[in-house]
């Protein structure tokens, strides 16, 4: 499908939120797929990953997750010192502020023209994380989360007795975790966590370790693995279809 790109300034609880949205031309009712980026919000990898859902048929919006810690507008760099900032967003930004901005995304998906009003989300690196926690939210049918940091470590601030890793038990949709053996950010100790905490909950998962390193679907860089990248997205856009048509 031939795509159209816009922005969009959703307000939300903590201020307004540059949100990208990318949807095809052809008119239609499309499902909404949210995309939570890495801590560097919209680079040039995460629009291409954005772009091409889009083109299998989805409404997808990008937004800017650390809105309230930076102009808008803000692209963070691929370096030592992009990284610093960006970590410096996520442990600042409380998990209760995300809740609300994933609130405000499924209200505007599903008041977009052309939505048929099912939401799933996907997400890499925080946005893994992100994506994890916006399935704790009933409205959210399907989640694909790529190597999703900080679940097992409960290291993002969030109110006592609200982090990520103890609620899981409020996840109601599908998700599917896929993550790198190679990832120190996620080591096996941490993937074991998560896995056993999903037997225990009985929630509707699917497992995948992959032989790949941290980052591994993002195409700027020397962890790139295109192979595998192909692979989650043919097994992304095969969820979404299932469970949002």
């Amino acid at each position: 499908m031939i795509i159209s790109n816009f922005q969009h300034d959703i307000e939300t609880p903590t201020g307004t939120m540059r949100t990208y949205r990318y949807s095809p031309v052809e008119a239609g009712n499309y499902p909404c797929i949210i995309f939570y980026s890495e801590i560097f919000q919209q680079t040039a990898p995460i629009a291409r990953t954005a772009a091409i859902l889009a083109g299998h048929g989805f409404h997808v919006l990008v937004p800017e997750v650390f809105h309230e810690l930076n102009p808008i507008g803000t692209v963070l760099g691929y370096d030592d010192e992009g990284k610093e900032k960006g970590n410096n967003d996520k442990w600042t930004k409380p998990l209760e502020s995300h809740d609300s901005d994933t609130e405000a995304l499924i209200a505007f998906a599903q008041s977009l023209e052309g939505c048929n009003g099912n939401v799933g989300v996907m997400g890499v690196c925080i946005g893994g994380h992100l994506a994890y926690r916006a399935a704790l939210n009933p409205k959210i049918e399907s989640a694909f989360c790529l190597y999703a940091t900080d679940i097992h470590s409960d290291t993002l601030p969030a109110q006592p007795g609200n982090n990520s890793f103890e609620r899981m038990k409020d996840i109601q949709g599908e998700i599917h975790f896929v993550f790198g053996k190679q990832d120190p950010h996620v080591p096996a100790e941490g993937r074991i966590k998560i896995y056993n905490a999903c037997q225990q909950h009985g929630i509707n998962f699917q497992w995948q370790e992959v032989n790949a390193q941290h980052a591994f679907m993002r195409d700027e860089g020397d962890r790139f693995d295109p192979a595998l990248a192909i692979q989650m997205y043919v097994q992304s856009v095969a969820l979404f279809n299932r469970t949002l048509a």
